[in-house]
């Protein structure tokens, strides 16, 4: 597709205003307006319109991943300013998907965005490689309430954007060294209740190996389908009459590119603005999260096999529940006694003594020679002949009619014991 798309001059009208804030910096005021609960937090997208007058949209968007590359902040010679630039339109064409490359030349993209874009159509956001993280997980930072930043002393920075477009300060330098780990707590709690809705049952209740609870505190586990959700809302944004009539994506070749839409930017504007519309957010990311019942599939396999360990030293609802399922529900069963005549006969210890008890008293009746036919038939030997030439015969005759008198014996004993 050629790379010569318009850029666009025209007003847009819902965009947010980035730059209406008094003082400098990416910190605000807990006690300033913009911190309460009705405006607090804040996530906006600005307009792919402010650089381009049309986009491709992807008819089956790949699913997106985040790949951070090494952008100096703060820092504006020939290279940076030039990364910086293609960063913010490469992310703009966020609808593009895995098409989105084929706006830029080869020669427009820096070596770091040009070593993933040539490796196909792959659909990646790029953000600034940082020591804290943030850029990667800004759509869960900025989910957070006043409460769960207070809570874990994470600072209240200023509205968020999605996807990344720029950014003149360091960010590191106001983030604490430990900020992944104090976000993974805070957003832990932020999601528990969706994870674990029975009453009283705070993550607290729970210890650190609670399967459950890792799954909380990982971020990466969130972060796809917190994406799908920014993705979805922003589908619902209006367009900008550009004058772009929806068709198909022409190719330099004059071949069409399968499965893309030429069409207007969609405009820009708050994905979520406080705390009521970002609990909202967290919600429908937790059923992104469940989107092919993977989610809840692991959730209900955890509350089926629970074990004490997972439970901490506090009472809770959940651990009540545990506690009374297994000590104190016992099923109720009626035991019966059924003498099945057809099956093979059970086999205790004592048949083994009373056994030995009557082949002894069997044998005392016998004579020397028939008590060794007796033991070598018992020992293993099942043929005449063989018994016969055990006990030195020539022939099995006499075995035969030895063996007739012992069955004749046994019979008459076993009239014995029955009566």
């Amino acid at each position: 597709m050629n790379n010569d798309i318009e850029v666009a001059d025209v007003i847009m009208t819902g965009e947010p205003d980035h730059l209406d804030d008094e003082d400098y910096g990416p910190l605000l005021d807990p006690g300033c307006d913009r911190a309460a609960p009705e405006e607090y937090p804040w996530m906006a997208n600005l307009s792919a319109a402010f650089m381009l007058k049309a986009v491709v949209r992807a008819q089956t968007p790949a699913r997106p991943e985040y790949v951070t590359v090494p952008l100096r902040l703060g820092l504006w010679d020939d290279a940076n300013t030039k990364l910086s630039i293609a960063i913010s339109k490469w992310n703009l064409l966020w609808e593009a998907a895995q098409f989105r490359r084929r706006f830029f030349d080869d020669e427009d993209l820096p070596p770091p965005l040009y070593k993933i874009a040539d490796q196909g159509d792959v659909n990646v956001i790029f953000v600034p490689r940082t020591t804290s993280g943030y850029y990667e997980y800004a759509p869960l930072f900025h989910l957070l309430p006043r409460a769960a930043l207070q809570r874990h002393r994470l600072p209240f920075l200023k509205r968020g954007q999605w996807p990344f477009v720029s950014e003149v300060e360091n960010i590191d330098e106001y983030l604490p060294s430990d900020f992944q780990d104090r976000l993974a707590r805070a957003w832990a709690g932020t999601v528990w209740r969706h994870l674990m809705p029975q009453p009283k049952s705070g993550i607290s209740k729970f210890t650190r190996d609670d399967p459950i609870r890792i799954l909380a505190h990982n971020l990466d586990f969130w972060l796809p389908p917190v994406t799908q959700v920014l993705e979805d809302y922003l589908r619902e944004f209006p367009v900008v009459d550009n004058d772009v009539a929806p068709g198909p994506v022409s190719l330099m070749d004059g071949s069409v590119l399968p499965g893309a839409t030429r069409a207007n930017p969609r405009m820009g504007g708050d994905l979520w603005h406080g705390e009521e519309e970002a609990a909202e957010v967290v919600r429908h990311t937790v059923e992104a999260a469940d989107a092919t019942g993977r989610l809840r599939g692991i959730l209900d396999a955890v509350r089926s096999h629970r074990c004490e360990d997972d439970f901490s030293q506090h009472w809770s609802g959940a651990k009540e529940d545990f506690e009374r399922k297994l000590y104190h529900k016992r099923a109720k069963v009626q035991v019966k006694f059924v003498e099945l005549n057809d099956v093979i006969p059970v086999h205790g210890p004592e048949t083994e003594v009373i056994d030995q008890m009557l082949f002894g008293d069997f044998l005392a009746l016998l004579d020397t020679r028939d008590r060794t036919i007796v033991v070598l038939l018992r020992s293993g030997l099942t043929k005449l002949t063989d018994v016969a030439e055990a006990m030195g015969y020539r022939t099995q005759s006499a075995v035969s009619k030895r063996l007739d008198h012992i069955l004749q014996q046994a019979t008459r004993f076993a009239r014995t014991i029955q009566e």
